[in-house]
């Protein structure tokens, strides 16, 4: 099954928490799927982690941690599944 619009998108949409990743999802994707949505949330990832937010904005830096994390566990569950699959990527 083909990724449905914007691989980037997901990628984002993943990080501001609206779309999670867990094996019953990544099942319908492709190996070349899967290696899509893992380089578009490395892109997502450099993209947040270059964000400047002010120290004193602690908001800010939690809103920039919990992304930075929700793109974490996406990647792991990813690799995991890959692996268990034995996917290379």
């Amino acid at each position: 099954m083909a990724i449905s619009g914007n691989p980037k998108k997901m990628a984002q949409d993943i990080a501001a928490g609206f779309l999670r990743l867990s094996p019953p999802t990544l099942r319908p994707y492709t190996q070349a799927d899967l290696k899509v949505i893992l380089t578009n949330l490395a892109i997502v990832q450099r993209e947040v982690r270059q964000k400047q937010v002010p120290l004193e904005e602690i908001d800010l830096i939690k809103a920039k941690n919990m992304q930075l994390s929700r793109i974490n566990q996406a990647e792991v569950v990813l690799r995991s599944y890959c692996k268990k699959k034995r996917i290379p990527i």
